[in-house]
C-alpha cells in the first residue's frame, strides 16, 4: 500500500507546456489512492482543458478564484488538504508564491493552507537559473515549503539543461516517500531549545551572542514534519515560530532557560539543545543604568548552569538527549569531550571556521558524533535541510 493512499491532495497546474505532464500525474495519484482535487490558472487552460483532469479526479477543477462556487474554497481547501502540490510551477508562479501576490486561484489556496507544500518547478534553462528565480526558490523553502528538484535534459526551447519538470512517477515516489516518513515521530515530544540568552549588566545593557534561532526553530520543523510534537524553549529573537504541534516557551536568560528545561525534559522523550547559551553572567546587576565613569569599567562574572549537563546526569534510559558544539578550534576533539563530559547522546558540531555556518546565516555546515564514536559529516545546505539531516541521522533513521 502506497503512503499517499487515503490523502487528500490538491494538485495545481499552471501555465507551462508541461501541463501536460500533470494529466499522468493525477492519474498516477488517483490510481495510488489519493484524492486530487485540481487547480488550473487560466494559462494552464489553454493548455489542457480542464475537463480532462476533471474526469479523471472525478472532481470538479477550479480555475478562477472569483467564481461563486470557488469564492469560499480556497480556504475549505486549505484547511482540507493533506498536502498541496504545485506542478508544474512556472517561473511567474514561484514568484506569486514567495511573495504573497495572490491574484490566482493557486496562490489563494497556498496562502490558506494548513498543509505540507510541494512545488515542482518547470521553466527553460536559463530562466531556472536566474537569480530572480533561484531567490524565489530560496524563499519558498525558509518558509517550510518542499521543493522536488528539477530534472536535465531536453527542453521546449530546444535547449539541453536544467528545467525540466520532475517525471510524475518521480514526483509520486517524493509524496510517498515524504508522508512515508512523516509518522517516524508520531507520539514523540520533543523539547528543543534555541536563539541566544541575554545576561543583564543594567536595564539597558547585557552580554549577549549573534544567534538568530534559526537553526533550532528549523529543528522543530523537521520535528512536526515528521509526525512530533515540539516544546521550543526560545531565547530572544527576532522569529515569531507558529506551527501547529508547537508549545513556545520565550525567555530571556540562561537561568530562564535553564528553569524551562528542567521544567519540561521529564515530559519530553528527546531533547535537543540548540541554543547558544552564555557561559558567564554578572554576578550582579545593576538596578539603574550605569553611568560612564573613568576608564575602565570591571564586571564581575560567574558561571550559568550548564542545561545540557545537567540533563544529561537526569536522563533516563528511554531519554535521547542531543547536544550542539560551536567551535573555532580543535573542533573534532572538543565536540567529542563535550559528547563524553556531559552524557549526550549525539552532538552536532559546527565550526566558524566554515564559510555560510554558524550564528545569523540561513546555511549551515555540520558533522553529528554519536556516543558510539561513529561520526557523519554534510556539506553546507540549508538550516531547513540540516534540520532533516539531524533528525534522520539521530532520530528516526531506525524508524
Amino acid at each position: 500500500m502506497q503512503a499517499i493512499a487515503g490523502k487528500k491532495i490538491i494538485l495545481g497546474v499552471t501555465g507551462s507546456i508541461a501541463a501536460y505532464k500533470a494529466v499522468f500525474l493525477t492519474r498516477l495519484l488517483v490510481k495510488a489512492g489519493a484524492e486530487v482535487q485540481v487547480l488550473m490558472t487560466p494559462a494552464a487552460a489553454r493548455f489542457v482543458q480542464p475537463l480532462t483532469f476533471a474526469t479523471l479526479s472525478k472532481r470538479p477543477v477550479y480555475t478562477d478564484v472569483t467564481a461563486e462556487d470557488a469564492w469560499n474554497n480556497h480556504v475549505e481547501l486549505g484547511l482540507w488538504a493533506d498536502a498541496m502540490l504545485v506542478a508544474p510551477a512556472t517561473a511567474n508562479t514561484l514568484a506569486k508564491l514567495a511573495n504573497g501576490i495572490c491574484d490566482n486561484i493557486i496562490a489563494a489556496v497556498y496562502l490558506s493552507a494548513r498543509c505540507p507544500v510541494f512545488v515542482a518547478p518547470a521553466m527553460d534553462v536559463d530562466m531556472w537559473h536566474h537569480p530572480s528565480t533561484q531567490g524565489n526558490i530560496s524563499r519558498l523553502k525558509e518558509y517550510g515549503n518542499h521543493l522536488i528538484p528539477v530534472e536535465s535534459g531536453e527542453l521546449a526551447s530546444g535547449l539541453e539543461g536544467e528545467g525540466r519538470l520532475a517525471e510524475p512517477e518521480n514526483i509520486v515516489t517524493f509524496l510517498n516517500d515524504f508522508f512515508r516518513r512523516g509518522n517516524a515521530l508520531q507520539g514523540q515530544k520533543v523539547m528543543i531549545t534555541a536563539g541566544p540568552t541575554y545576561e543583564a549588566i543594567d536595564p539597558v545593557r547585557f552580554i549577549g551572542n549573534r544567534s538568530s534561532g534559526k537553526m533550532g526553530v528549523a529543528l522543530a520543523k523537521a520535528v512536526i514534519e515528521q509526525g512530533g510534537e515540539v516544546v521550543l524553549i526560545l531565547g530572544p529573537s527576532k522569529l515569531q515560530p507558529k506551527m501547529e504541534g508547537l508549545t513556545l516557551v520565550r525567555v530571556e536568560s540562561a537561568q530562564e532557560m535553564y528553569d524551562a528545561a528542567l521544567a519540561h525534559f521529564s515530559a519530553c522523550q528527546v531533547a535537543i539543545m540548540a541554543a547558544a547559551v552564555a557561559d558567564y553572567r554578572p554576578a550582579k546587576a545593576a538596578t539603574e543604568k550605569i553611568k560612564k565613569k573613568g576608564e575602565n569599567l570591571t564586571l564581575e562574572l560567574v558561571k550559568n548552569p550548564d542545561i545540557a549537563a545537567t540533563l544529561g546526569q537526569q536522563k533516563s534510559a528511554d531519554q535521547t538527549l542531543i547536544g550542539f558544539a560551536l567551535e573555532t578550534e580543535n573542533a573534532e576533539e572538543n565536540a567529542r569531550g563535550k559528547l563524553a563530559r556531559k552524557n549526550l547522546d549525539y552532538i552536532v558540531l559546527n565550526s566558524l571556521r566554515d564559510a555560510g555556518a554558524g550564528f545569523g546565516t540561513d546555511t549551515n555546515k555540520v558533522s553529528i558524533f554519536g556516543a558510539d564514536n561513529k561520526v557523519v559529516h554534510f556539506e553546507l545546505k540549508t538550516k531547513e535541510a540540516v534540520a532533516r539531516d539531524i533528525i534522520a541521522t539521530t532520530l528516526t533513521k531506525n524508524k
